[in-house]
């Protein structure tokens, strides 16, 4: 499922408001003193939201749900939009209105943006790697809990590809699986048999650790997608040929920048990279007055 770059998807992202009121939640408690000590109530004023560093932009809709939320009364204007390369120094937001709002909206927002960001451009950065060939780069299901849809969201504004969003909307039979289930043929006739059974058109994706492993899978088939988990280049490449166009190919496990793009010359059609979603540095994004 590609995740749709777009107002529309970010506005239908169920709990999207949820999500936010318990961040803010978490960050005012009782009340923001800071601001309440300081700030007369009836003040006005202008922000800025400054990036500080090169990336792409994402989280715009987010980051000006939160002020909404905080201050309907909050005017927001997006300077620039989800997906965007931005520079440092570039205004990407402007809001206006109570200055108590804005000061308490501030650090749930740019949270919210600087992690979204920091996804997009990593996975830009590495998209970018493999500029010239086929293999398209995957996230995977290793997110901060409940920012799932989000922080995959990034990874599509980034020009990634989203692998299985949940549990629920593919199958995916890895090592675990295969061995409580007896073994490789067992697994995947009892998952055909359990999608029969409940009526689900879901692909099915199957893990192996070696050769032999592939060959019983392409001995038995049934499967829409191999990964091949942790092959080095050689091996993969001769996983790849004996395959041949018959499934899917996914290379997974242990692919840094070093090997990104030898990996991608053997030929694999997806390479599935957790570091997109959970090893990130984010995006440096400040609110300034204006």
């Amino acid at each position: 499922m590609q995740i749709l770059r777009s107002i529309e998807m970010m506005t239908n992202i169920p709990n999207l408001d949820e999500l936010i009121q318990m961040a803010l939640r978490e960050d005012i408690g009782d009340g923001d003193h800071s601001t309440l000590a300081c700030i007369p109530p009836t003040a006005l004023g202008t922000a800025k939201m400054v990036a500080k560093q090169n990336g792409i932009l994402c989280g715009c809709e987010v980051g000006q749900r939160v002020f909404q939320l905080v201050d309907p009364q909050l005017k927001v204007t997006l300077c620039n939009h989800d997906g965007d390369e931005i520079h440092k120094g570039d205004v990407v937001m402007l809001v206006e209105g109570p200055s108590g709002s804005i000061l308490t909206a501030e650090r749930t927002a740019l949270n919210f943006m600087q992690r979204m960001s920091g996804i997009a451009t990593e996975t830009h950065r590495m998209v970018a790697m493999l500029e010239g060939l086929h293999t398209r780069l995957l996230d995977t299901r290793k997110t901060t809990p409940n920012m799932r849809l989000l922080e995959k969201y990034a990874v599509a504004c980034g020009g990634g590809t989203n692998h299985r969003i949940g549990l629920y909307d593919m199958v995916m039979l890895k090592d675990n699986h295969i061995d409580f289930a007896g073994g490789i043929e067992a697994a995947i006739d009892r998952t055909r048999d359990y999608l029969k059974q409940k009526g689900k058109n879901l692909k099915i994706e199957i893990e192996v650790r070696d050769l032999d492993e592939l060959q019983r899978v392409l001995d038995h088939g049934g499967v829409d997608r191999i990964m091949l988990d942790n092959f080095d280049t050689g091996t993969l490449r001769e996983a790849v040929k004996r395959i041949a166009g018959r499934y899917e190919t996914e290379a997974s496990g242990g692919i840094t920048d070093a090997t990104l793009r030898s990996y991608a010359e053997t030929g694999v059609d997806f390479i599935s990279v957790g570091a997109l979603t959970h090893h990130i540095k984010s995006l440096d994004l400040s609110l300034l007055k204006q």
